[in-house]
């Protein structure tokens, strides 16, 4: 009992001498040879103005060699002679800490106790007189007065309406401008900016407020990259649907002056904009918020640029292929083409391949570089639908109606709206027919109305054959057999078969 009395008076001496030891210490740090007389601790001062920091040794002065005022770690000016003042000139906003060191002629180092005053840069009438208000001049969060917040809430709410308010101004001067012109592009450009000057002017109105009101750094500096960031992104909208009105209203135009307009042109001309609006944007804002100038963003993403381009050197020979197709314009959306290895119509043309929709209904993608270099026939381009036709007639057919075969296949054909350039020929004795070429154009492209008219011609041919008594031909064979001395001559026709015997 008596060791365990012992052990805890013993510990509760070492911990009475340890408290006294750093109160002596702490002690003999506060009460520093130097001091700082003014400006007295919180202080308020305004932007902009000059500021006279005093200080007091108490030592003698032969023994001071010189006084250092410190600004947040950084020297303001060196004092050797007594009275140590120093004036600081356009003081910029912040909370500032301040601290003179002073240096005896020994080299010994002693600094003062910093004051930290915090630099307004509000002017009186933005106040909107909360400053004379005992109760809000109390500190708050960040060491700021209350009425700065309070402040800071209702020049928030007045510049939102004073934004809405040129907005409304806005429009209204230029609804009177596009009156006065006949074209309504301006009309649609005017809905687009809408929204976007209401931003812009609310944010600006921000931005004038970080610098009006005195907040500390990190927080001017975090809201005045974000409201770049905001600004950014309402133009870059902006110009985005820009780039979709003047393209739309291009093509109505067009459609107006030329039917046969080249509407392929639209889809990469806009992804072309929006990609270029969209890379200048990024490098602008990335520029404004990380404050380093483009050309070193640029020569930073030179290296990963290097390497992307190699990885997508399939993409950009596409992309180059769909300026070949667009530039030399082999076919456009809606023609019907065929490839090597691909017959359909062409739906889609983009940057990095044309899509086909073949004739079985599959959707086929087709890299532009490969249509850069295919031979490419484009069937809708052809002018007239050419038919070729072997009509052949039975070998027992008298003369004058082979004359009277082609009589009528040329009324049947001349009389037709469509058809022109007809040739009509008894050409051929093939093995199982009489063979009368027919040869015509047809006056269209398109290729379901040409079914529609060859079905109209072959059943008015078919009907006057019938009536005249003209047999189409089907394949048919003589066979010659021998056996015994004795000739068989099998006539075969379709599915009878008649044997004749001759002795010899």
């Amino acid at each position: 009992m008596k060791l365990k009395f012992e052990y805890f008076f013993r510990t509760y001496i070492f911990i009475c001498v340890a408290v006294l030891g750093w109160s002596f210490w702490a002690s003999a740090q506060s009460s520093a040879p130097i001091t700082i007389l003014d400006p007295k601790a919180n202080s308020t001062f305004r932007h902009g103005t000059n500021i006279t920091i005093a200080a007091r040794v108490d030592v003698p002065t032969e023994t001071v060699r010189y006084v250092e005022f410190l600004r947040d770690n950084k020297s303001l000016g060196i004092v050797s002679n007594v009275p140590y003042t120093l004036t600081w000139t356009n003081v910029p906003r912040g909370i500032h800490r301040l601290e003179v060191r002073m240096v005896n002629v020994e080299g010994v180092t002693n600094t003062s106790a910093a004051v930290e005053i915090p630099v307004h840069t509000v002017d009186a009438y933005l106040t909107f007189g909360l400053d004379r208000v005992k109760i809000l001049t109390y500190k708050g969060f960040l060491g700021l007065p209350l009425w700065q917040y309070v402040a800071s809430l209702i020049y928030i709410f007045l510049a939102f309406y004073v934004s809405k308010f040129l907005d409304f101004v806005t429009r209204i001067w230029l609804k009177r401008w596009a009156s006065k012109t006949s074209t309504k592009l301006d009309d649609l450009l005017l809905e687009l900016l809408n929204g976007p000057v209401k931003i812009v002017a609310f944010v600006i109105f921000l931005h004038i407020g970080l610098n009006v009101f005195s907040w500390p750094e990190w927080i001017e500096s975090f809201f005045s990259k974000f409201l770049r960031v905001i600004v950014a992104v309402s133009i870059t909208y902006t110009l985005l649907k820009a780039v979709d009105i003047v393209l739309n209203f291009w093509k109505n135009q067009g459609d107006q002056r030329d039917k046969s307009f080249d509407h392929q042109l639209f889809p990469i001309i806009s992804k072309s904009l929006k990609l270029f609006i969209l890379v200048v944007a990024v490098l602008v804002t990335w520029q404004n918020v990380s404050e380093k100038p483009i050309t070193a963003i640029l020569a930073s993403l030179s290296i990963g640029g290097l390497a992307i381009g190699l990885a997508a050197q399939d993409t950009i020979s596409n992309f180059f292929g769909a300026v070949v197709v667009f530039v030399d314009k082999p076919f456009r959306v809606g023609d019907r083409i065929k490839l090597p290895d691909v017959d359909g119509t062409v739906e889609t043309i983009g940057l990095r391949s044309t899509r086909v929709r073949n004739l079985d209904g599959h959707l086929i993608t087709v890299p532009n570089k490969t249509m850069g270099n295919a031979t490419i026939t484009n069937i809708t381009k052809r002018p007239n639908i050419k038919t070729v036709m072997n009509i052949g007639i039975t070998y027992d057919t008298p003369t004058e109606k082979v004359k009277l075969a082609l009589q009528i296949l040329n009324e049947i054909y001349k009389n037709h709206p469509k058809t022109f350039d007809l040739i009509v020929s008894f050409n051929q004795f093939a093995d199982s027919s009489l063979n009368i070429l027919v040869v015509h154009w047809w006056n269209s492209t398109d290729f379901k109305e040409y079914l529609a008219g060859m079905q109209e011609l072959n059943l008015a041919l078919k009907e006057r054959f019938d009536n005249e008594g003209i047999s189409f031909a089907f394949p048919s064979r003589t066979i010659y057999l021998k056996q015994d001395l004795d000739w068989r001559i099998a006539s075969a026709s379709g599915d009878a078969v008649k044997l004749e015997d001759r002795k010899g």
